[in-house]
């Protein structure tokens, strides 16, 4: 078997092919990465002039030293382990001699499945098997992280898509079922925007993702030269609301005058009438508020209100949340709710079998800073998909001792040792 650098055509390929595969492994992604800096070129393992294994392999100067990262590890079948040794021997000879101090890969080794309610339903038998021989041919586990400190999360959100669109929304959760139904209500659209709208996506989360906006575009861009992805925003019909809420709040008016008739005419000694008077006055009280906002959003916002975003990259048979937001100051009218509910619908009609929701925390043992996230997620019915994280591969010896060294008085230097 023969190392060798491939061609762009030739991982393309490779990578369209190969199974389990992700959007991190293609070469949309690795231009994308060279717009941030990253130098990357793919390696592929041949035998007979077959391709038995590949990885786009980045590099990016850290403290002066260079080191690799496999996005979502090697395209090969971990459970073969002479093939996995021989791919990983011959990765560490061509890093080391080009002074790469260690590579790092997050490979899409499955540990456990659980379905929406934390209870496991699969489990991969041949894991410790493949974990154990990782080990044994020089990679270093850098643990079971519970959050997001890894380059790649280890817990993932999947729903299965792959149904009729009726069943789908069925299997949501019923809170968020009235959430979705109510956002539709309340005059939200969903629309299908382009590279130009992406500064919503940006306004939605530069203070929480550590992207700014010229990698979306540059996302966006080598992406859809094979129209792999898309950009959808939910905007808010602020005439429809004002509308929509004149209308509801003359329906409980009028209903509140009604029932205070029948009061009279009962001279207030019916309960029944009393308890649905009261019910219909918090109602139509809700309603002259929201008639207040309403009316002011149309004032200020006669072109309607951008609510949330979110950029997804079709590839094989899933498609990939890659990055979504919301504009906070409008969350209560649960806009994300409605748009991700129906990108699932349009993607199912479409014939893919999986929306990949993205990362969550470990289901298990989150904590009150990621609860929120993992039960938005989950709501929809996701499968949690536990990773084995990432692992570390040593490519030279003295070069990655001086790295550590210079790492961890960098470390030092950042607490104000």
């Amino acid at each position: 078997m023969e190392l060798k650098q491939l061609t762009n055509a030739e991982f393309k390929a490779f990578s369209q092919k190969f199974r389990p595969s992700s959007i991190y492994q293609t070469t949309e992604y690795a231009f994308t990465m060279n717009e941030e800096d990253f130098d990357t070129f793919f390696l592929g393992l041949v035998d007979d002039n077959i391709l038995k294994a590949a990885s786009l392999i980045l590099v990016r100067k850290i403290n002066g030293f260079k080191y690799a990262f496999a996005p979502r590890g090697f395209l090969i079948d971990f459970n073969n382990f002479s093939l996995v040794e021989t791919f990983t021997k011959e990765v560490k000879r061509f890093l080391g001699k080009r002074d790469i101090v260690a590579l790092k890969i997050s490979p899409l080794i499955i540990k456990k499945v659980y379905d929406a309610n934390y209870k496991i339903i699969g489990n991969n038998p041949n894991y410790e098997n493949i974990f154990n021989h990782l080990k044994k041919i020089g990679f270093y586990h850098l643990g079971y992280n519970n959050y997001f400190e890894a380059i790649k999360p280890r817990f993932e959100a999947v729903v299965n898509i792959d149904l009729p669109y009726t069943k789908i929304f069925a299997n949501i959760k019923k809170p968020f079922r009235t959430k979705i139904r109510k956002a539709s209500r309340d005059g939200i659209k969903v629309y299908h925007g382009n590279i130009n709208n992406l500064d919503y996506l940006y306004l939605q989360t530069k203070n929480k993702y550590p992207r700014d906006l010229e990698y979306f575009k540059h996302l966006y861009n080598f992406f859809n030269k094979d129209n792999m992805i898309d950009f959808y925003y939910s905007k808010l019909d602020t005439t429809e609301y004002l509308q929509i809420t004149q209308s509801l709040y003359s329906k409980y008016e009028k209903l509140s005058h009604k029932l205070n008739n029948e009061l009279i005419n009962n001279k207030g000694k019916n309960d029944k009438i009393i308890n649905r008077k009261m019910e219909v006055d918090k109602i139509f009280e809700d309603y002259k508020n929201q008639l207040v906002i309403a009316t002011k959003y149309l004032r200020e916002h006669p072109n309607g209100i951008i609510l949330s975003s979110a950029l997804v990259i079709k590839w094989n048979e899933e498609v990939y949340l890659v990055i979504d937001g919301y504009d906070e100051n409008y969350k209560n009218f649960n806009a994300k709710h409605l748009l991700l509910w129906k990108l699932m619908g349009r993607y199912s009609k479409m014939g893919y079998k999986r929306f990949n929701l993205g990362g969550i925390s470990n289901i298990q043992k989150t904590n009150k800073t990621y609860k929120g996230l993992n039960e938005f997620k989950l709501n929809f019915n996701a499968k949690a998909i536990e990773y084995a994280g990432d692992f570390e591969l040593i490519t030279n010896s003295p070069l990655y001792f001086m790295y550590r060294k210079t790492s961890s008085l960098s470390n030092m230097w950042k607490a104000g040792k």
